[in-house]
């Protein structure tokens, strides 16, 4: 693995970490900022990704028709999640389990990517842990 691809990855969990700890201080003052700027960090890193399977698509010679429609799954998800904020329905609680879910659930894109041949011997080893880190803050956040 590239050592500074491992290294912008995981400090890339530093945004979601930032507001995990804003959030465990329970300031009421900070909430809203804390939990819409972990919100939409989620949603631009879930949007990011479908961008890369698009890539990987791409760039395959023959690529199986399930990527095309992986890769633009992440961005309308994403803003399908925030229909709740622009409604005045309740948010960011359900938005946020969702864009989680949907983190944590985005392994399974790379792994099948990875059966293929169609991404670097190493992203596995990069993109679990980093979404199941970053997932599972998501959901933390909507808990707190």
């Amino acid at each position: 693995m590239p050592p500074l691809a491992r290294l912008l990855g995981y400090a890339g969990l530093l945004p979601h970490i930032a507001v995990v700890l804003v959030l465990l201080e329970r300031n009421a003052e900070l909430r809203f900022s804390a939990l819409a700027l972990g919100y939409a960090y989620a949603v631009i890193i879930l949007s990011f990704l479908g961008g890369m399977w698009w890539g990987f698509a791409a760039r395959a010679t023959q690529a199986p028709g399930w990527l095309w429609v992986a890769a633009v799954t992440p961005s309308l998800i994403a803003l399908g999640s925030a229909v709740p904020w622009a409604t005045g329905d309740p948010w960011p609680g359900p938005s946020l389990i969702v864009i989680g879910a949907a983190l944590l659930l985005s392994p399974v894109v790379d792994w099948r990517l990875a059966q293929r041949g169609l991404v670097p011997a190493w992203w596995l080893r990069l993109r679990i842990p980093l979404s199941l880190a970053l997932g599972t803050m998501t959901v933390a956040m909507a808990l707190l």
